[in-house]
């Protein structure tokens, strides 16, 4: 389609069964990168066996100890919840005051350098996956990610400092190619329409859903439930399916 491109995404099966090697290169080349180290790997795995579910301030503490050196760079005051599921922490950067809580998903897949950074004093609620897929995804300081929310970065997420974003959104992703009727859908490769970007100081309603190639401009508002599939300008208000503006800040 026009203004889109394809995007090449090793199969998941492939990745997961389909390389030479030992299983065990295999695993930490998934959860930490083919260049990470026996050392690190032996602390990622005393994290998920030890400390990764453990409650209270003690596991926030350990988690905090044995975790952090993992990350490519990691502020102070850093809150890490219980569940958390990590994929290549090497290339995330995490910024001061930096707090996610229970049952996150964070996967820095891309090959961007970091694939994710979270700015200083950002909140990810519970059950969030934070996810850079192809692209990468930067997200600024003082933002607020609801609870069960998704950011899969294909061509690139950005979101501007003070970002608001309640729970069950949908962020980013790509379209999956329709054309030939004779193969399946999952087998036809997928595109984007290129990177979302979320202006300074929006509000993202609850279940909303934001498209890949879509810009939210500063100040704006996105009603709950509403699909947004069109840039939208600055302290605008919109709603519905397929989102449109029905007000403007003043």
């Amino acid at each position: 389609m026009a203004g889109s491109k394809n995007i090449n995404k090793e199969n998941l099966s492939n990745e997961l069964h389909g390389k030479s090697g030992s299983a065990l290169t295999a695993y930490r080349a998934k959860v930490l990168g083919a260049g990470a180290g026996f050392s690190q790997l032996l602390r990622f795995e005393f994290a998920a066996m030890v400390v990764m579910n453990l409650g209270g301030g003690l596991g926030y503490l350990l988690r905090k100890k044995i975790l952090g050196p993992l990350f490519q760079s990691c502020g102070r005051s850093l809150i890490l919840g219980k569940g958390l599921v990590l994929r290549k922490p090497g290339r995330i950067v995490l910024g001061d005051n930096v707090a996610i809580d229970d049952y996150v998903m964070l996967d820095g897949c891309a090959e961007g350098n970091p694939s994710i950074r979270l700015g200083d004093n950002t909140i990810i609620s519970k059950g969030c996956v934070i996810q850079a897929k192809t692209g990468s995804l930067d997200i600024g300081k003082y933002c607020d990610i609801g609870a069960h929310t998704i950011l899969t970065s294909v061509s690139g997420i950005t979101l501007a400092p003070s970002v608001l974003i309640a729970g069950n959104c949908y962020i980013g992703g790509a379209r999956y190619h329709l054309d030939d009727i004779e193969r399946p859908i999952m087998t036809q490769g997928i595109y984007s329409r290129g990177p979302v970007t979320i202006g300074e100081g929006a509000w993202i309603g609850a279940s909303a859903t934001i498209l890949d190639g879509v810009s939210i401009g500063r100040g704006c508002v996105v009603g709950a439930g509403s699909v947004v599939t069109t840039d939208i300008p600055d302290n605008s208000i919109v709603a519905g399916i397929p989102a449109r503006v029905i007000k403007k800040r003043q």
